[in-house]
């Protein structure tokens, strides 16, 4: 790896996935930089703000900085703020949890939700994290708005991840994916049953207004001895509905328009 850029992001991609602090020799030997330059990247990163050590001389971790630096991006974008509306209805009429996804290039972010489950379990992963398109009814939404052969382009590259990080039923092959996003575009959304994560099931819809690419993904997920096949089926038009009104409003943010 070369390169003081490349470098630099790939220590900050490195940080975003760890739990905890994590040592120098970690970061360096995982990205394959040479430890003295590293040590001279973090000395960086850790000025201007966006990395911090545990204690001196300690392991290293992500400050919030960049969190902040999001979250204004998706104020002054209104996104938010247009949006929570929408997904706050459909978490109550779900009971489970609602999130938005936004598309940006190749990736697909989640960036807003709603938590509609009052008692009981409630499913809740981590916010701002990359979407895998593999095994997620996120991911199935937005690629069943293109042609397989681009579904496919993206997943290679993003690889499928190894089983047992995922649910027993999530797709390894292409021709198991493939099968996911023809029953999706057949039912007009996409469902997973232990894809994502064993015991948890979720649908989701595309946000796209006609004539244009789909600029985001609205989804419900939750356990599945709450949010069954018969429990989604119900849902279903609640979810494009939901969907649908988003994509008419999205004109009243800029970042949306850019996907124009």
């Amino acid at each position: 790896m070369s390169g003081v850029m490349e470098r630099t992001l790939a220590i900050l991609e490195l940080l975003a996935g760890q739990v905890g602090g994590t040592p120098l020799a970690f970061i360096a030997d995982e990205l394959d930089i040479p430890r003295s330059a590293c040590h001279r990247l973090l000395t960086d990163l850790k000025a201007h703000g966006y990395v911090r050590q545990l204690r001196e001389h300690g392991d290293y971790v992500l400050t919030t900085k960049l969190v902040g630096l999001g979250l204004s991006f998706l104020s002054t974008s209104g996104i938010v703020d247009m949006a929570q509306t929408c997904l706050d209805r459909l978490a109550e009429t779900s009971g489970e949890l609602v999130r938005m996804a936004l598309v940006d290039g190749d990736r697909i972010t989640w960036v807003a939700k709603a938590q509609g489950a009052i008692m009981g379990l409630k499913y809740d992963p981590d916010m701002g994290m990359d979407t895998k398109l593999s095994c997620s009814a996120t991911g199935h939404a937005w690629m069943m708005t293109m042609t397989d052969e681009r579904a496919v382009e993206l997943v290679s590259r993003q690889g499928f991840g190894l089983p047992k990080d995922f649910g027993p039923a999530a797709p390894t092959t292409i021709n198991g994916l493939l099968a996911f996003l023809h029953a999706a575009r057949k039912r007009g959304y996409a469902t997973i049953v232990e894809v994502f994560a064993p015991g948890m099931t979720a649908m989701a819809a595309p946000i796209m207004r006609k004539g244009y690419p789909a600029t985001g993904v609205l989804s419900v997920a939750g356990p599945l001895v709450r949010l069954d096949e018969k429990r989604m089926a119900a849902l279903g038009p609640a979810l494009l509905a939901a969907a649908a009104e988003l994509a008419a409003a999205s004109h009243a943010s800029p970042l949306f328009e850019r996907f124009k």
